[in-house]
């Protein structure tokens, strides 16, 4: 049966339709391709078989309902952050980016029923990740006996509309203070960082002298069992209760989001229709400055590049979030580094490896291979190797400076293991850089999150890379404390990787010239 053109089922299939075709399991088709199909299956398979082992080490345990309850609320609390991540990009893609909205305002259809579409489009979107995760669960608890844990769907369906409504209101209230061109960028960065700090949240801990860790942690176990608002009874944890099957939290979960999504609809529609106009209108041409545009020129080549490639860098906040989200993953191991008392372990120097490589290659990615006007650069009367390397230089130079005083401070605290770290970062920094360099194939700066998709080879080549020079830390740092035979054949055959990866991505760059 189908719906009648412009009726809101009518919208909202083809919202369904646009957000199918933008999924990681169409790859942009129709209908997915084999190699799709059979992935997909197998991480379903792969999502059950594990969903079996919890739910079975979870009856051996024999944990009572009100503690799983408390697990089960925690676990949706930490998918409510990540939810709103998802849901607030969603929703700066509705309002600025996909420039549709325009010509359906402008059609017959009432913009009620448009808004409420695209709200819906919006909470879908941000359920489909979490019921992929959670529905084998669901699957696996009616095989053993416990058909209420079915409400796993409607519980993330309810809470993904709330979070949906929250992100919206939230995306519309920052375009009446701020106006919409501020409110793309600052949406953007907070849907990039909102996740990534739940990651510091839980490495709270580590920032603790150890002899407080335990006292810490009992008394948060105390706390859950005895105090009021973290008690297994408290309301604070009616949420775990409905999607384990608890009737009356379902209901009143359900309630809530259906009362807000009409609340939202009615109180922000008007509101959401100027909104667009404002988003209309970023795109103008900003007044010339006055007294006219000055100009400065450097006599030095290489420095102009160089700071021409941050300068671009800055101007893209959202793109500059998205880079540096990285550096999130960097504060635990920092505070690790500053408090240690004694030598620096292996993983702290392999870790530092890994994630200034990463960062050295999106870097690269965005100067070498994003470049915006590579046929201006290549007309210039200026020599193309000066500007390859200003442009190595420009990736490279950030991360190296950025863990500088890190690695002085290893080096002063632990010189020989210290100076294993610098190596085999300095050596990944201008390794991922390189890759790219010889490698890499132009893109567009605005597919930053796709760029593993277009060149696979270079994608593999930094991974590779990467990894050798990660497990060479490993092993050097644990030849400072202790050399053996295992430890000399692992960094020699990590050596050797790391060398011929190089060496593959220079003949590529041979092959090609």
């Amino acid at each position: 049966m189908s719906a009648a053109p412009g009726s809101s089922l009518w919208l909202l299939r083809h919202e369904i339709r646009l957000a199918w075709y933008g999924s990681a399991f169409s790859g942009g088709k129709r209908r997915p391709g084999t190699v799709s199909m059979v992935v997909w299956v197998l991480a379903m398979v792969i999502m059950h078989v594990l969903a079996f082992a919890v739910l079975a080490g979870l009856r051996k345990s024999g944990i009572g309902d009100a503690l799983l309850g408390v697990a089960a609320g925690a676990v949706l609390a930490v998918c409510a952050t990540f939810m709103l991540s998802t849901a607030l990009k969603t929703c700066v893609t509705a309002l600025f980016e996909r420039g549709d909205l325009d010509l359906l305002l402008s059609s017959p259809l009432p913009s009620r029923s448009i808004f409420a579409v695209r709200l819906l489009g919006v909470a879908a979107s941000t359920a489909a990740l979490f019921l992929f995760l959670f529905a084998p669960f669901a699957h696996v608890a009616v095989l053993m006996g416990r058909p209420g844990m079915l409400a796993i769907y409607p519980a993330i369906l309810a809470l993904a509309a709330l979070i949906a409504c929250a992100a919206m209101l939230l995306t519309l209230a920052l375009v009446r203070v701020l106006g919409a061109r501020r409110t793309r960028t600052l949406a953007q960065v907070l849907a990039a960082v909102a996740g990534a700090l739940l990651f510091l949240l839980s490495q709270a801990a580590n920032f603790m002298p150890r002899g407080e860790r335990g006292a810490m942690t009992e008394h948060t176990a105390q706390a859950l069992l005895q105090h009021g608002l973290l008690a297994p009874g408290s309301p604070l944890w009616l949420p775990g209760r409905a999607a384990l099957g608890d009737a009356v939290p379902l209901l009143g979960m359900i309630a809530l989001a259906l009362a807000a999504f009409v609340l939202t609809v009615g109180r922000t529609h008007r509101f959401f229709v100027r909104g667009l106009q404002q988003a209309a209108a970023i795109g103008r041409v900003a007044p010339a400055p006055a007294g006219g545009l000055r100009f400065r020129f450097r006599s030095n080549l290489f420095e102009t590049m160089v700071i021409k490639e941050w300068r671009l860098i800055k101007r893209d906040p959202h793109l500059i979030s998205q880079v540096l989200l990285q550096l999130i993953y960097l504060v635990p191991m920092l505070a690790l580094v500053v408090r240690g008392n004694g030598a620096p372990g292996p993983l702290l120097g392999t870790g530092l490896t890994m994630l200034c490589s990463s960062l050295a290659g999106s870097l690269a990615w965005i100067v070498i291979s994003a470049e915006d006007a590579p046929d201006l650069l290549r007309a210039s009367p200026a020599a193309e190797r000066a500007i390859r390397l200003a442009k190595l230089a420009a990736a490279v130079m950030p991360p190296l400076l950025l863990v500088a005083l890190p690695l002085l401070w290893l080096l002063v605290r632990a010189p020989l293991p210290g100076l294993m770290a610098a190596f085999t970062v300095s050596a990944s920094v201008l390794s991922a850089g390189l890759i790219v360099l010889w490698a890499g194939r132009p893109a567009q700066r605005s597919n930053f999150k796709g760029r593993g998709k277009e060149n696979m080879l270079s994608t593999f080549l930094e991974m590779f890379s990467t990894l050798s020079w990660a497990a060479l830390s490993w092993a050097l740092i644990s030849m400072t404390a202790r050399a053996t035979s295992w430890t000399l054949l692992a960094g020699a055959a990590a050596l050797a990787v790391a060398f011929a990866v190089l060496l593959t991505a220079w003949l590529l760059r041979r092959n090609r010239g």
